[in-house]
Parts: structure tokens; sequence; C-alpha cells
């Protein structure tokens, strides 16, 4: 006889899930955009049509990664609210600035991403292959703005608790915590490896 899970036990396997799957989508967000930038730049400088090729089909995938890690994004930032919302209440004002910024970063990406999927043959080619790098940009900004929260949460600051009330926040220092850059870099490495050799295995 099973006995039934718990609320607590419920919401983590319920973000645990989420995050798992989004956290694949992220990596390949942050990185392939980088790889299509360098082959579109090889396609510039050699006119060789199979850097052409590449970047057009690494497009068609960013693109796609791109919609899903969106989706599965949102669907965390609302898991936030809905299964924590007393952490949130308290810890929401504090280290909020990052989630803020991330959204502007996705959407500089979406827009960019645009201009990049339907600008072959209508844009000056250099300005359309750098539409295509700041896709590459703020997706890794995005990323290391996520990582950024949840740095604060394994080192929090920006505030003080004085009596049970959180006072004198600060949000700059909350987003810069002492763990952010270590954990943002760890992000970063890991997903180029990660979405290296994954790019790799598929190619070969």
């Amino acid at each position: 006889m099973t006995t039934p899970m718990d609320d607590f036990i419920a919401a983590r396997s319920q973000m645990a899930l989420s995050l798992g799957f989004h956290i694949v989508f992220s990596c390949i967000g942050m990185v392939m955009p980088f790889f299509m930038a360098v082959s579109h730049y090889l396609w510039l400088q050699t006119h060789h049509i199979v850097y052409q090729n590449i970047t057009r089909a690494w497009s068609k995938g960013v693109a796609i990664f791109f919609a899903v890690g969106a989706v599965s994004g949102t669907v965390l930032s609302f898991e936030l609210g809905l299964l924590w919302p007393t952490f949130m209440k308290h810890a929401g004002p504090i280290f909020g600035m990052p989630f803020s910024l991330e959204g502007t970063a996705f959407f500089i990406e979406a827009i960019a991403l645009g201009f990049f999927l339907y600008g072959w043959g209508r844009f000056n080619p250099w300005f359309h292959w750098i539409t295509g790098v700041i896709v590459g940009i703020s997706g890794l900004l995005s990323g290391i703005l996520v990582v950024s929260a949840n740095a604060w949460m394994n080192s929090p600051a920006g505030f003080d608790y004085v009596n049970g009330q959180y006072l004198n926040i600060d949000p700059i220092k909350a987003m810069f915590n002492a763990a952010w850059f270590s954990q943002a870099l760890h992000m970063c490495l890991a997903a180029f490896a990660a979405t290296g050799f994954a790019v790799a295995g598929v190619h070969a």
C-alpha cells in the first residue's frame, strides 16, 4: 500500500521535473546561436556553401529550441509563485531584479532572432550577421541572470533580517552575491561543453 505524496514533496518533484526539462533547452539556447554566428561569419568570409548550409540548418534548430525553452521557462516562472508563494512573497522583492532583467534580455533575443531568420537576402550581410551575434549575447546574459537568482538562494545577500522582517533591501548586492560569479562561470562553461559535444555527436 502506497502513501499519498505530501504537498512539499509534490511541489519539489514538479519543480525538479520542470527544471530538468528546461535546463536542456537553456544550455542549447545559450550556445547554439554562437555556433550559428561563427559558421555565418565563415560563410561571409569564404563564401563556401557548406558554411551557409550549416548556418541555415542551425538557425532552424535555434528557433525551435528557443520556442520550447521559452515555453518551459514560462512554466517555471509560474511555478515559483504557485508552488512557493510564501518564499516568493518575502524573497521576490530582494532577488527579483535578475528575473526582470532576464525578461528584457529574452525579448531582445526574440527580436534579434526574428531579424536573423527573416533577414536572409533582405539585410546588409554584415548587419544580418550582427543580429545573430546579438541572439547569442542576449541568450548568454539570460542564463547568467537566472543563475544569479539561483546563486542568491545559495548565498543570500542584499538585505537585513530584523525582528522577522526583511529590511534595507539592496537588489544590486542581492544580484551580485558571493556565489553568482562562480556559478555563472560554471554554467556557461558547462553549457558550451555539453552543447559542443552534443553537436559534434549529431554531426559525427
